[in-house]
Formats: structure tokens, C-alpha cells, sequence
């Protein structure tokens, strides 16, 4: 029995090796997707930054431990851009737990480039497609945030197109939910913040989901404890439990028939926000065509939905060529 069990151990090793390899080479095919579907309109690069250490640097090699984690994000600056002007930058921050900014976004970096945008989607800690120890790196409601917030940092100090005080932030659901945390503890760094379907209570999520996600996050190189375990520390990573803290312009938008992020986190954040006496904006959808998807698809209602957010964002950003001029 000990020799099976061994065997069956090996072979889940085994398969999580190669599901990294597959996720490499996804990414390295989606790399060149992005050259394809957005390469016409912008200038593209893939940069390298600095995020905090890891949350357990025994994760780190003997050789690496305690350094900074270097983190990788993609740049789209408008063609047209014009050398010596100063233009908004948006950090599109993407979804997960585990994934990361593939090229089924480019619907939507088409239409912020054609406003005059430029965008930096950074590849935080826990992302796809660069090996299983950065995978291991996850620290969801954690250091990721910091990663986001960094990769804000690199462009404003990097690329002279860049105008720091106009600086925005969106994201859908866990992307959603790291807007959010960005908004809430670096409130002085972004003019205006979008939150579509946001992962937004933790503890909630914890039960209604199933206990193959909940494991996700007990993992022994992650948070390493169960809600049950320590809510606290759920508690400390859900924007529904963080939203006294919000200074920032923010509009938030879900739907009741979300499969994903079920309504219920975002009517928490929602009063919230509401019983601190915040100002924002919401909306929630009545069962959008798409679910938890439903604005980012190409439905008549999807691009209205976006050409709200458009609207909000150009209020506080100031784009050169705004959605009702583009």
C-alpha cells in the first residue's frame, strides 16, 4: 500500500510539472497574440520591475532569499502618442487566483489605447506561465497588491508619456478585488478607480465555494490556514472588511446571476462603503446576458456597460480623445 500510495504521489507531481510547462508555453504563444491583435495601434513591451520579497522567503531559493521578487508586466502606449506630452495611465490589473493578462482582453486595451491611454498589466506574484515557484509565490489579498502598486510606481517613473496625476486603476473580479485594495491603501497614488464583479469578502467566498478552491488558499505555501482556522486574516484580505479606508473616486459594477463572485460579496462592500458614508458609484446588473463576464464580452449591453466606465474614468483622467470623441 505504502508503494502505491508513493506512485500515486510521484504522478501528481509529475502532472503539476507539466501543467506548468503548458502554462510557459500558453504564455509565451500569447506574448505574440498581443502583437497581433493590438500591435497595429500601440507600442508593446514586456518590462521587468521590483515587488516586496516573498511572504515566506523560505519559498525562495538559498541563493535568492530575502531579495525582492522581480515581476513582469506589459506596457501599451497609443502609436499616435506624441514625445513630450503627457497622457493618463490606467494599471489593468487581471483575474485569477491563478492566471494572468491573456489576450482575450484586447477588446478592451483596444478601446482604452484609442482614447489615449497608456496601460501597464502587470504579472503579480501567483500568475501563470512563469513556473511553478513563482506560481508558489501566491499571496491573494497580501503582496500582490504591492505588486500592482509597484508596477504603478515603475511607469510613472519610467516612461516620460506619463503624466502622475493621472493615474486610474480597473480590474475585473480578482483583478476587481485588487483595484480595490490598491484604492484602499495607497489612496494618494490613483485619481479614479473602476471595480467590475470584485472578489470583495473572503470569508463569505470561503462558503460558498467549493472545497477544492478553499484549498487554494490554505495551502501550506499560501495563506496556510482555513477561514475556520483564522478568520481574521480572511477578514484582513476582503475589501467588504477594509472599506473605511477609501478616499479614491470609485465605481463598481456586478451582476445578480454572477456563477463567479456571487452578488452577495459586493452587496457586502456595497454597504459598507455605504455605512462609512463613502462617496462612489455602483450599478447592479438584473441577470446580464454573460454572468460574471457580462460587460467584457461583445453583447450590446457589454459595450454599453463599458462605455459607463469609459465615461467615469475620462471624468477624472482626462483622456485626449475621450469615448464620445474617439
Amino acid at each position: 500500500m505504502d508503494q502505491i500510495l508513493k506512485r500515486i504521489e510521484e504522478f501528481e507531481r509529475r502532472q503539476q510539472s507539466l501543467l506548468h510547462v503548458y502554462q510557459a508555453l500558453s504564455k509565451q504563444i500569447d506574448d505574440l497574440m498581443w502583437y497581433q491583435k493590438v500591435g497595429d495601434m500601440a507600442s508593446i513591451d514586456k518590462i521587468t520591475f521590483i515587488g516586496p520579497p516573498p511572504a515566506n522567503p523560505l519559498a525562495q531559493s538559498p541563493q535568492d532569499r530575502g531579495n525582492p521578487l522581480k515581476i513582469e508586466a506589459y506596457t501599451f502606449a497609443p502609436r499616435n502618442a506624441e514625445a513630450g506630452r503627457k497622457y493618463p495611465l490606467l494599471v489593468f490589473v487581471h483575474g485569477g487566483v491563478h492566471a494572468n493578462f491573456a489576450s482575450g482582453s484586447a477588446n478592451i486595451v483596444r478601446e482604452l489605447l484609442k482614447q489615449g491611454y497608456i496601460i501597464i498589466a502587470p504579472e503579480y506574484r501567483g500568475s501563470t506561465g512563469y513556473g511553478e515557484r513563482f506560481y508558489e509565490y501566491i499571496d491573494y489579498g497580501g503582496l500582490e497588491n504591492e505588486d500592482v502598486w509597484e508596477a504603478r510606481n515603475w511607469m510613472v517613473d519610467n516612461e516620460p508619456l506619463v503624466d502622475a496625476d493621472r493615474v486610474g486603476i480597473l480590474g475585473w473580479s480578482h483583478g476587481g478585488m485588487i483595484t480595490l485594495m490598491n484604492l484602499f491603501n495607497h489612496p494618494e497614488s490613483y485619481k479614479v478607480g473602476y471595480a467590475g464583479v470584485p472578489v470583495s469578502d473572503l470569508v463569505a467566498r470561503m462558503g460558498y465555494k467549493t472545497e477544492g478552491y478553499r484549498q487554494l488558499f490554505s495551502a501550506g505555501y499560501h495563506i496556510g490556514k482555513t477561514a475556520y482556522e483564522d478568520v481574521q486574516e480572511y477578514r484582513r484580505r476582503s475589501p467588504a472588511w477594509n472599506a473605511g479606508k477609501l478616499e479614491t473616486p470609485l465605481l463598481i459594477h456586478t451582476s445578480t446571476n454572477d456563477e463567479d463572485v456571487n452578488v452577495l460579496e459586493v452587496e457586502h462592500l456595497i454597504k459598507s462603503l455605504k455605512a462609512y458614508g463613502k462617496d462612489f458609484e455602483y450599478k447592479i446588473y438584473d441577470n446580464a446576458p454573460g454572468g460574471h463576464v457580462f460587460n467584457r464580452i461583445d453583447t450590446k449591453l457589454a459595450r454599453e456597460s463599458r462605455a459607463e466606465i469609459y465615461a467615469f474614468l475620462a471624468r477624472h483622467l482626462d483622456p485626449p480623445c475621450p469615448l464620445d470623441q474617439a
